[in-house]
Parts: C-alpha cells; sequence; structure tokens
C-alpha cells in the first residue's frame, strides 16, 4: 500500500448499501497501516479496479485523506476505517469481499470477487428441456444461456459444427478479436456447454479475431 494524491471534491454521503464487504481481519490490516500516520483518522482505504488478469479483475489499494473523495466515489464506513470506492467501479465489485491473508503484520489484502471481466465465466446452465442431437442441444445452450449473457457486452457466439464429440465455434461482435475471448471461451462458454452437453469433450474457436474491430474488453497491458 501506498500514498496517492487526486483531485479533490466534497465528500460524497456513505453509502447505505455496501458495495464491498470488510473483514474484520481486513480492517485491521488497514486499521494498522493507518496507524503509523501522525493523523490516522483523516486517511481511508481507498480501492480501484485497474485492469484485469485472465479471468479476474486487477486491484489497486492505497492510504488517502478521506476528504480527497468527491461525487465520482462511492465511501463505505466500517466501524472507524472508511474505505472509498470509485463509482465506475461499483458493479465490478458488487457482492466483493475485501479479506487479509496471514497475519496482521506479514499478511496481505485481496479481494474475493465473484465479477468477472469476462460475462460467460462463471455463466451457471439453467436446467431445461434441452431435447434433439447434440447439435441441437448445444445451439439451445447457446441461443438460452450464452448469448444473453455476452450479447450485454456487444458480442455472440454461433455454432459452426458438431463433429465426433467437438463443437465448433465462432464468436462475432465485441468477442471477435477480444482479447478476453480465449478465456470467454475456455472458462464460459466452454464449461457451460459441457455441463449442459455431457457428449461434448471439446469446444474449438474458428473465429478469425485477426479481424475484429470492436473488444468489449482488452488485455492487462504488461
Amino acid at each position: 500500500m501506498s500514498d496517492a494524491h487526486n483531485a479533490g471534491g466534497n465528500v460524497p454521503a456513505p453509502s447505505d448499501d455496501p458495495i464491498l464487504t470488510v473483514t474484520d481481519a481486513a480492517r485491521e490490516k488497514a486499521s494498522w497501516f493507518r496507524s503509523r500516520d501522525p493523523e490516522p483518522e483523516r486517511l481511508a482505504l481507498w480501492l480501484e479496479v485497474t485492469g484485469v488478469d485472465g479471468p479476474k479483475y486487477t486491484y489497486n489499494m492505497y492510504l488517502q485523506e478521506t476528504a480527497k473523495a468527491g461525487g465520482e466515489h462511492v465511501v463505505q464506513h466500517h466501524d472507524d476505517l472508511a474505505v472509498v470506492l470509485r463509482a465506475e467501479d461499483a458493479d465490478k465489485l458488487r457482492g466483493a469481499t475485501l479479506d487479509r491473508q496471514g497475519d496482521l503484520e506479514t499478511g496481505g489484502l485481496f479481494v474475493d470477487n465473484p465479477n468477472s471481466p469476462s460475462p460467460a465465466v462463471g455463466l451457471q446452465v439453467e436446467p431445461g428441456d434441452l431435447s434433439g442431437d447434440a447439435a441441437q442441444r448445444v445451439l439451445q445452450v447457446l441461443d438460452r444461456q450464452i448469448n444473453p449473457q455476452i450479447a450485454m457486452h456487444g458480442g455472440r457466439a454461433e455454432l459452426v459444427a458438431v463433429e465426433d464429440a467437438t463443437a465448433y465455434l465462432r464468436l462475432g461482435g465485441g468477442c471477435q478479436g477480444c482479447g478476453m475471448a480465449n478465456v470467454t471461451l475456455k472458462q464460459g462458454i466452454e464449461v457451460a456447454i459441457k455441463q449442459a452437453v455431457p457428449e461434448i469433450t471439446d469446444v474449438v474457436d474458428v473465429t478469425d479475431h485477426a479481424s475484429g474491430t470492436n473488444p468489449y474488453f482488452e488485455s492487462a497491458k504488461k
């Protein structure tokens, strides 16, 4: 954790509906860091989403004056600790938990987040009447479960063919050329298809990603 500074503004009203859960262990760690400042009560824990790494978001955490929070921030209070989030990160962090690994002095803070930058990761296929041969059932999974999810991010998945136990898909829209396409396919779409259609043991992407022009996510810059 390190100090940082940005433009000031009026402190927004605390959030009555916390976006982020903070465990007692995490609050204790942040307060331990803060206690080394001559005026610890002026400092809040600031948490920002900085990018993506595979199927997960990356974060930056630091101590900064609570008074620097403005209208573009959300302030949560956890006993004597204020946590400041950017309003633009709210949907990415909603339902996440800030926790601590290890003991107070050597342990680090981490975010356990159920949300993913890839919309299909963690997709749960709802039980339904999937009838017909394997290809028809794959189409039904795409139409009912997968495409409604990735369509919200400008993407779509089309079935090209089913041969033996392999389904061949073409990704379009925002998924074509997307830096997260492989994550979306392998950790989202493929898992959902295999769950619903056990005969399918492999899912292959035949998309020409080189011609994609409208990715909805980019890989984190290294």
